[in-house]
């Protein structure tokens, strides 16, 4: 069974980590919810309080196939400054494991090293990554080697999705896109 990482900080995005979440456990993904401090009830952006798995402390590279960040400012934030999280993107880099990110994540992955020439992101974050390779609104979701992007809450269905088709293949993906009636993902 695939396993991913979500690591949330306080500040995430919750329609994008919750959509995550779910997707994924319904294609029967193992997803490890992470806390980033000692405190396992994580607040989101909108007052939302998820309950974390376990601490990243305590993740490595080994433990997973894929870590997907979610968005929001202040996560964002949170994930490009903790040691963890930048350690964990930089081993699976080098190991060639996938690793995602949506909405303002890719700050993230850029701070650490590892996001590719073709992103997408939140429309304006760009500013604060880079203008070469940002492929805007050209597509919900982008691909670029070990590399995925996804821009924003709107997109997390179809994000979560293209996770289950990479991890889990075009069956799973087709079946699971037709039950959440999500025939607008590409």
């Amino acid at each position: 069974m695939s396993k991913v990482l979500v690591p949330l900080a306080n500040g995430f995005e919750e329609i994008e980590a919750v959509s995550i979440i779910d997707v994924l456990r319904r294609a029967e993904i193992e997803v490890l919810v992470a806390s980033l401090s000692e405190e396992m009830l994580v607040k989101g952006a909108n007052n939302i309080v998820i309950q974390a798995d376990l601490h990243v402390k305590d993740v490595n590279a080994d433990m997973i196939d894929m870590v997907v960040l979610p968005g929001g400012w202040d996560g964002t934030y949170a994930l490009a400054d903790d040691e963890n999280v930048q350690r964990i993107l930089r081993e699976m880099d080098a190991k060639g494991k996938n690793i995602g990110a949506i909405c303002a994540a890719p700050f993230a992955l850029n701070k650490a090293g590892v996001l590719k020439e073709k992103y997408t992101c939140y429309p304006s974050v760009e500013e604060q990554i880079r203008q070469e390779g940002y492929m805007g609104d050209k597509a919900m979701v982008v691909e670029d080697q070990n590399v995925m992007t996804s821009r924003g809450p709107g997109t997390a269905l179809c994000f979560g999705l293209k996770i289950v088709k990479k991890l889990k293949g075009e069956e799973t993906y087709n079946a699971l896109k037709a039950g959440l009636l999500a025939t607008y993902c590409e």
